[in-house]
C-alpha cells in the first residue's frame, strides 16, 4: 500500500529521494526507471492510466511509495485511493531546473541532439520504444499533458510553477511536504515520523542515469538490430 506519493516533477531530484525512502523503510518506491525497465508490461498500463481505463493504484500495488513521473502526475487519484499517505512536493528553483530537465527529457524528444537522434533511430526498429515516445508525448506535451502550451523554456517553467502551485493547493497541508534535496534527512524524517539516519542522504545522478538508461538503450538495440540484419539470409 502506497504510503508516501512524490509529487514533485522529474529533474528534482527524485532518483535521490526513491533511495532515501527505500533506506528510510518505504520502499519499495516506484520511479520512471521501473517504466524503462520493463516497457512491454508498464508502458500498456500507464497508458490505460491515461485513458481511464486502469486505476493508478491498481499498477503500484506492491509498493510503498512512488516519486517521479508517472506516479507523481496521477497524484490527485492516487491522494483518494490511499486517504491516509502522505505527499512529498519536491521543488527546485525553476531557472535551474528548466535547462535541467530540457537535457534530458525535452531533448529525448525534440531537436537534433545525440539522446534525441538515438532515440528517434531505435524507434524505427523497435516498437516497444516507439509506444513509449508516444506516452511520454501524452503525458507531458499534449492536451491532457504537464505542459500542454510546448515546451520553450518559458512554457516549462511556467508549468513547473503552475504544477508546484496546484499541488499546494489540492494536498491539505498536514499531509503535504514541500521540500528540495538540499533540505537534508531532518524535515524529511521529521515529516515521516521516523528517525534521521547515520549514513548521508544519498545524491543519486538522475541525469547520468537517464541518459545511460536512454542512450545506452539505443545502442544496445540497434546493435542487435544491425547483427540482426547481418545474420538474415
Amino acid at each position: 500500500m502506497i504510503e508516501l506519493i512524490g509529487a514533485g516533477l522529474p529533474r528534482t531530484g527524485t532518483l535521490t529521494q526513491k533511495e532515501a525512502l527505500e533506506i528510510l523503510g518505504l520502499g519499495p518506491c516506484y520511479h520512471w526507471i521501473d517504466v524503462l525497465a520493463d516497457l512491454d508490461a508498464q508502458v500498456p498500463l500507464w497508458e490505460g492510466a491515461l485513458d481511464g481505463r486502469v486505476q493508478p493504484a491498481a499498477i503500484l500495488d506492491g509498493y510503498r511509495s512512488t516519486v517521479d513521473w508517472p506516479g507523481g502526475y496521477f497524484y490527485k487519484p492516487l491522494l483518494d485511493a490511499y486517504p491516509d499517505a502522505k505527499v512529498l512536493l519536491s521543488v527546485r528553483d525553476p531557472e535551474r531546473w528548466e535547462p535541467s530537465f530540457r537535457e534530458t527529457i525535452v531533448d529525448m524528444c525534440f531537436g537534433e541532439s545525440l539522446i534525441r537522434l538515438l532515440s528517434s533511430a531505435r524507434a524505427h526498429v523497435d516498437p516497444r520504444w516507439q509506444r513509449y515516445l508516444g506516452f511520454v508525448n501524452r503525458m507531458f506535451w499534449s492536451e491532457q499533458g504537464t505542459f500542454p502550451h510546448g515546451h520553450s523554456p518559458q512554457a516549462l517553467i511556467d508549468g513547473f510553477v503552475a504544477h508546484n502551485e496546484e499541488v499546494e493547493r489540492v494536498v491539505p497541508a498536514e499531509r503535504l511536504l514541500v521540500w528540495e534535496v538540499t533540505d537534508g534527512w531532518e524535515p524529511l524524517c521529521e515529516f515521516l515520523g521516523v528517525d534521521v539516519p547515520a549514513q548521508p542522504l544519498p545524491h543519486a545522478n538522475d541525469r547520468a542515469t537517464f541518459l545511460d538508461r536512454v542512450i545506452g538503450g539505443a545502442v544496445t538495440t540497434l546493435e542487435s538490430w544491425r547483427a540482426q540484419q547481418g545474420a538474415a539470409p
